[in-house]
């Protein structure tokens, strides 16, 4: 993991598409913007946490056979 200090304004650059810059610092909490090609998803952890569970959850459940009701 590469760990940065950067200042309010001051931005990271990953792989000369993606620009990541610190907008405000406030308390302990951190917003950052972020430019990325639109073709590049961008989420939070937690979100992509819960779109990939929801996607193993549809597909468990369009592989798996159906039940045979009596």
């Amino acid at each position: 993991m590469l760990v940065l200090s950067r200042k309010r304004s001051e931005s990271v650059v990953i792989d000369e598409n993606i620009v990541v810059t610190v907008i405000e610092v406030r308390g302990d909490k951190v917003r950052l913007g972020i430019q990325a090609p639109r073709d590049v998803p961008v989420h939070r952890s937690e979100v992509l946490a819960s779109i990939q569970k929801n996607e193993s959850i549809a597909a468990t459940e369009s592989t798996s056979p159906e039940k045979n009701s009596g």
